[in-house]
């Protein structure tokens, strides 16, 4: 090798290694960019809502100068940029102060809650993708047909019925009429005091200690808000498939496999949703995190006990430590899984690598 190939392998070296350094830089911007932004938001939305802390802690009846003594405990005489500064320096240790309602930390409650919501968020997306990814494909293939029709209207169902009236005439049909399914609730009252989980979630936790009957109590509980909050998921996945799908249809490498006699079976499942899978990560990995954020209405209506049920108790009872804890997690979560589905695409597509 002469010394010119060597100096710009050398120059190549370097450029890689400073686009990489970059790359990682400008990461790490955005992630802490974006965490700084979303205790911002919920800093200001603690201080704007016409709720006193203090007072939601000792009650409208207690004397003043009580009152004045908590809000000094808790810092609220402080301008505010210092209350910013001890509300991000707490939030990054995990400290979002004790709830009123259960009178435990905030942060411990949430460990207990969340496990319930990544179940149920997760048989939702499990749900969502293995009927969404079939039924956006079929709308794909048999574009304009009566099929296709079909596919785009249940997708336009799903986004336009509201979740809480969908959730309650599901209740009235499979629980208070057909009985197919449990009511609601995790587990039945007989296995919530002799089942003993271990990681939170239920069907995993059963099925590691051979619990058979409270395994398909848990999937009686499950099935019906896990399937209704797959509806909606399937809505999104399969009319981002469809699209996805009739874009690879059109390419070059189609209509060469075409001609090349491969069978449209082939094409269609191996090639065609093979390169749409790459982008199709994102939109799983997104509905994922949207149905952790917004189960709210699905956990009130199937009093189901996570971190929705918690966040609304909480808001009720204007216990406002539990409720932006437990919206910081949410959206801390949103934000990790919306960056893990970024670096998943850069890396399954190279085409994205040099962006």
């Amino acid at each position: 090798m002469t010394l010119t190939d060597t100096t710009a392998a050398t120059r190549r070296k370097r450029s890689r290694s400073s686009s990489t350094g970059k790359a990682v830089l400008r990461f790490l911007v955005t992630v802490v960019t974006t965490f700084l932004g979303l205790l911002a938001v919920t800093f200001f939305i603690g201080r704007v809502i016409p709720i006193d802390p203090a007072l939601a802690i000792v009650g409208d009846r207690a004397p003043a100068h009580v009152v004045e003594r908590v809000r000094e405990q808790l810092g609220l005489n402080l301008p505010l940029y210092q209350q910013f500064y001890f509300y991000v320096r707490d939030a990054l240790t995990g400290n979002f102060g004790t709830s009123v309602l259960t009178t435990n930390p905030v942060m411990d409650d949430i460990r207990r809650v969340f496990p319930a919501t990544m179940e149920l968020a997760t048989v939702g997306t499990v749900f969502g993708a293995l009927f969404g990814i079939p039924l956006g494909v079929l709308a794909a293939v048999k574009r304009g047909s009566i099929a296709d029709q079909i596919v785009r209207v249940v997708g336009l169902i799903g986004y336009s019925v509201p979740i809480f009236w969908l959730g309650l005439l599901s209740l009235v049909l499979f629980y208070a009429k057909l009985r197919w399914v449990a009511y609601p609730g995790r587990l039945d009252i007989v296995y919530e005091y002799t089942f003993t989980p271990i990681t939170g979630f239920f069907l995993f936790d059963s099925l590691i200690q051979g619990q058979w009957d409270v395994f398909w109590d848990a999937f009686r509980h499950i099935i019906l808000p896990g399937a209704l909050l797959g509806y909606f998921s399937l809505a999104y996945i399969s009319r981002m498939t469809r699209s996805f799908m009739l874009n690879e249809l059109q390419q070059e490498y189609i209509v060469a496999a075409r001609a090349k006699g491969l069978s449209e079976t082939r094409i269609i499942w191996f090639h065609a949703l093979r390169n749409a899978g790459v982008p199709l990560i994102t939109v799983i990995a997104l509905s994922y995190a949207g149905l952790l954020e917004g189960s709210v209405l699905t956990e009130t209506i199937f009093s189901w006990p996570g971190l929705g049920l918690y966040i609304t108790n909480s808001l009720q009872n204007a216990d406002m430590n539990a409720v932006l804890g437990g919206t910081i997690i949410v959206g801390s979560v949103f934000i990790a899984i919306n960056l893990l589905s970024d670096l998943l695409y850069r890396t399954l597509d190279p085409r994205t690598r040099s962006r």
